[in-house]
């Protein structure tokens, strides 16, 4: 059995650890598909804005496709669809590596694969996928918390060799609800309160009440480390440690938001058993079963 390090929604009060893992598995950066300089910003901040990885005539078929199923209801009934809580528009589609030939190859695209790989430190394969829609006017906030603390309680990740890749379809302003990171929040791990309920993920998904940062914690951790905006052109790739505490505010300008999100894992961390002792979540929002390390190739795409 494996020893739970990370421990959370066990106690009456939230605690700070330290995190035990590496942030980068690999020690050199020189070899690096980024910057070294790059490399050690990720390092220090948990966090990355790569602009315009992805050029406009990308976007524009990722966007055509996301148009195109977005409208079918076969897709809008489906369990891996997840509606705003008040509106019912879509917010999220789940598992797009494996429900969708493009996506899939995105997947798989050096641009962002080979970076993963290289941050993970050896072979990958997606933990989970999902196309997030932020609608001008409707699109609701998520409120802050760190993936992996999830990942670890709900999933049974093991460790900290996870990294989130989102790349912007549309441009990510100020103004209409772009991920908010707390830079420096993934060198420690807060241990949150409250017991998970059975079949959290089906609210969680649209509003996450269970696993987020109390207020004291968020207070000093704001205070110690601040605030950045994720913002960018779209084509944009923004990368995240998936300990990095992060949400979004709500669009209420006509501005929409929307990105393709995939999230890497070492084949040497795959899931066991929850460490929150509850049921696995399904498969569509994290991936159990025996899976292959990821082919990782040169990828273009055109409309």
């Amino acid at each position: 059995m494996i020893a739970d390090v990370y421990p959370s929604r066990e106690d009456e009060f939230p605690n700070w650890l330290d995190r035990l893992d590496p942030v980068v598995y690999r020690d050199d950066p020189q070899n690096a598909p980024i910057s070294a300089e790059q490399v050690a910003s990720f390092e220090r901040d948990g966090y990355l804005v790569l602009p315009e990885v992805f050029n406009k005539e990308e976007v524009s078929v990722f966007k055509k496709e996301l148009q195109r199923i977005s409208q079918l209801p076969e897709v809008l009934e489906a369990p891996s669809a997840i509606r705003e809580p008040d509106s019912g528009a879509l917010r999220s589609l789940f598992a797009i590596h494996r429900d969708n030939e493009l996506f899939s190859r995105v997947a798989r695209d050096e641009r962002i694969a080979g970076i993963a790989r290289f941050i993970l430190g050896g072979d990958v394969y997606v933990h989970q996928s999902r196309l997030n829609l932020k609608p001008g006017f409707k699109g609701k906030e998520f409120y802050w918390h760190s993936d992996f603390e999830t990942w670890h309680i709900e999933d049974g990740v093991p460790r900290m060799r996870m990294v989130s890749f989102s790349i912007l379809l549309t441009d990510n302003f100020p103004h209409n609800g772009p991920l908010m990171l707390i830079p420096g929040s993934h060198k420690q791990y807060i241990s949150c309160v409250g017991k998970t309920p059975d079949n959290h993920y089906q609210n969680s998904l649209r509003k996450q009440d269970f696993g987020v940062p109390d207020d004291g914690s968020l207070t000093e951790m704001v205070e110690r480390n601040g605030i950045d905006l994720a913002t960018g052109p779209a084509g944009s790739v923004v990368i995240f440690d998936c300990n990095t505490l992060h949400g979004s505010n709500s669009n209420i300008t006509p501005s929409p938001r929307s990105n393709l999100f995939y999230v890497y894992n070492s084949v040497e961390n795959r899931p066991v058993e929850p460490f929150g002792k509850i049921a696995p979540r399904p498969e569509f929002v994290a991936e159990r079963g025996p899976v292959e390390p990821l082919k990782i190739e040169p990828q273009r795409y055109t409309g």
